[in-house]
């Protein structure tokens, strides 16, 4: 487990997009960024990671999020925007039970205990089976994504 470059307290949930530092909140990387240092890196030609965010602490890419183990399960962003567009998942997302369910896993304090026992739950496994359609569709429906 990590803990924050700068404070060394926390959990970090970030990453410096020059240097790769790992850092828990703003504040660190406001400290952070005055004595960044940018690392080489091998630019991968599989990974499209040119999608930035900008935010008031500049620009952020796809990958500054992701570790190198989590951007091989990484979700085209085309498929992502499928999601959202759903008009099955928004119906789904209607349902009261659900979305008590989902604050449920929200609020827990440990994550995967309740996420056991929800999973259980046959209108979350609706959920799951719906986003799953979309995000890995059978190869006789699918189209390709460029």
């Amino acid at each position: 487990m990590h803990i924050c470059s700068v404070c060394s307290e926390q959990i970090p949930k970030y990453k410096c997009p020059v240097c790769k530092t790992r850092y828990c909140s703003v504040s660190c990387y406001k400290k952070h960024k005055d004595d960044c240092l940018p690392v080489k890196q091998a630019a991968s030609p599989a990974l499209d990671l040119s999608v930035t965010h900008n935010s008031a602490e500049g620009g952020w890419s796809v990958g500054d999020l992701l570790d190198e183990d989590a951007q091989s399960d990484r979700v085209p962003l085309q498929r992502l925007k499928e999601l959202g567009e759903s008009e099955e998942l928004r119906a789904l997302l209607c349902n009261p039970h659900l979305r008590q369910l989902l604050l449920t896993v929200d609020q827990a304090e440990n994550k995967s205990d309740v996420m056991k026992v929800v999973m259980q739950e046959p209108l979350f496994v609706e959920l799951a089976d719906q986003c799953l359609q979309i995000v890995e569709p059978s190869k006789e429906n699918s189209s390709p994504i460029d």
